[in-house]
């Protein structure tokens, strides 16, 4: 009987198969799809009604280019451990469809093009501030914090938060109050939006040997912690209120979201394993706050 075909030919020949919708997974397109709306959001804002066309459109797209190229950089460096757990078993590069090295390539090159792109066309400090956020996401979450510390979400959640600041230094070639106020909204929000996924995937992160808080600290801590966090977003999202940019409605908005989901966290420590419906409505219901609250800081923009 023939030797089986090594796991290396296996690879290459699963690698030649690679679909266009293969390289669009390891851009993550969904997390991209967020970005880019809390990056406009901040435009808006920044511009008190609609930004000029060519300037959103080369914002935006740079903004996706370097979060893609930093998804794709990120899938190269865990494919060891995407290997293993079952959300992330299926993608391109540890299943062997698309060669690690291809992933890490196509990253840096699309990290290049936004540089390039955002230097041209919008100004230094937003193409700064996309360089940025890819270097924090790929050096310090992903090849630092995520497999080191259980607080390697909380640190490594501000890679996710730059988007408003590439927006409104886009529009304003600056760095305002209002603009980091937005910068600590999805801040804080993203500890009880990771943690509240992480209660129902601790298998997978337990089999991984990722020190997500749960598996670290427990379901308790973890949630008393998450309370704290929804404590400080409902602060941060009123806050933004008294800079001016925004009006009531967006005030009256900011609140009935973050006392809802302060109630979901609170009730999450009524839930232990292995129920994990609560956890997974709290999920739910954070991807449902931050697009329903920049919505309403776009609705609700004060025109000067």
């Amino acid at each position: 009987m023939a030797n089986p075909m090594p796991i290396q030919a296996k690879v290459a020949a699963r690698a030649t198969t690679a679909s266009l919708g293969d390289y669009v997974q390891l851009l993550k397109p969904r997390i991209i799809l967020l970005l880019v709306i809390t990056a406009y959001c901040a435009m808006v804002v920044a511009a008190h009604g609609l930004p000029p066309f060519f300037l959103s459109l080369y914002t935006l797209l740079g903004l996706a280019l370097s979060a893609g190229g930093a998804h794709a950089v990120n899938m190269w460096y865990d494919q060891d451990i995407d290997a293993v757990m079952a959300r992330t078993s299926d993608r391109p590069v540890p299943q062997g469809r698309v060669p690690a090295g291809r992933s890490l390539v196509l990253g840096i090159s699309l990290m290049a093009v936004s540089l390039v792109l955002l230097l041209v066309t919008v100004n230094l400090l937003t193409a700064l501030l996309a360089l940025g956020g890819f270097l924090y996401y790929v050096l310090v979450y992903t090849m630092w914090l995520k497999r080191s510390t259980p607080q390697n979400i909380v640190i490594g959640g501000g890679a996710g938060a730059f988007p408003p600041l590439i927006g409104w230094a886009a529009v304003t070639g600056q760095v305002g109050v209002a603009a980091v106020l937005m910068f600590l909204i999805v801040f804080f929000w993203t500890p009880p939006h990771f943690w509240s996924l992480a209660l129902y995937r601790q298998d997978d992160y337990r089999r991984a040997g990722v020190p997500m808080m749960p598996v670290v600290r427990g379901e308790r801590s973890t949630k008393l912690q998450m309370i704290s966090y929804t404590v400080l977003l409902l602060a941060a999202s009123v806050a933004l209120y008294f800079t001016g940019v925004v009006g009531v409605i967006y005030l009256g908005v900011a609140v009935a979201l973050s006392v809802g989901f302060l109630v979901m966290t609170v009730l999450l420590l009524r839930e232990h394993a292995p129920s994990t419906q609560l956890a997974r409505r709290t999920f739910g219901y954070s991807l449902l706050y931050l697009t329903v609250l920049f919505a309403a800081m776009v609705l609700n923009v004060r025109s000067f």
